[in-house]
């Protein structure tokens, strides 16, 4: 059981860590306010789950094929170019504006933002694929395993952007700026990519 538990945390972290579309937003949104950092990752964390499910259940299959995956990569590349394109126009953002200043966005729309990008993410369904072919070759407990994963998964989401957040005062107007233009060519690359990876296919 306890090995099941540490494999399914480092699997979670392995999920969780690289930096890719999801850490990008956290990251970005973390800056502003450390709850809207966290939001994004529990949306994410939700799509996760909800995969695992799928799995769990046998239901993966229905999600893995050619038409769906390619609907996928549609939206999913689609949704990453309109995400870039918020981070981009918004890059003159003063980050040190007094809180009660700042209109933030609301809790759902955070949280929707993170698990529609995950949902919509053919790699996150190769990823838990992936995973849950590991799980089975060396036989580990289902439920110590996802326990394990998904604390991993909790754990980043609310470390990362707490220190991402306690950074933010030593971060200049001009450091801010660039991390805005950098975020969102890189989800614009994201974007990209899919498109690519779908013509390529």
């Amino acid at each position: 059981m306890a090995l099941s538990f540490v494999e399914g945390f480092l699997l979670g972290l392995g999920a969780a860590v690289p930096l890719g579309p999801i850490n990008i937003l956290i990251m970005n949104e973390a800056v502003k306010r450390y709850k809207n950092g966290v939001l994004i990752g529990l949306g994410a964390m939700s799509a996760d789950m909800l995969y695992l499910l799928f799995i769990v259940f046998g239901l993966i299959s229905f999600v893995n094929q050619p038409i769906v995956l390619d609907a996928l990569s549609i939206f999913g590349g689609s949704f990453l170019i309109y995400l870039a394109y918020l981070i981009f126009k918004n890059k003159d953002a003063k980050i040190q504006t007094p809180q009660e200043t700042i209109k933030h966005p609301k809790n759902s729309t955070l949280y929707l933002k993170g698990f529609t990008l995950t949902l919509i993410n053919p790699y996150t369904i190769g990823f838990w694929l992936s995973a849950s072919g590991y799980v089975a070759a060396k036989e580990l407990d289902t439920f110590f395993t996802i326990f394990g994963m998904l604390g991993a998964i909790l754990l980043w989401i609310t470390v990362m952007p707490y220190l991402v957040h306690k950074a933010k005062h030593k971060i200049s107007q001009n450091v801010s700026y660039w991390i805005s233009v950098i975020s969102a060519f890189l989800l614009f690359g994201f974007g990209i990519m899919m498109f690519i990876n779908l013509l390529a296919f």
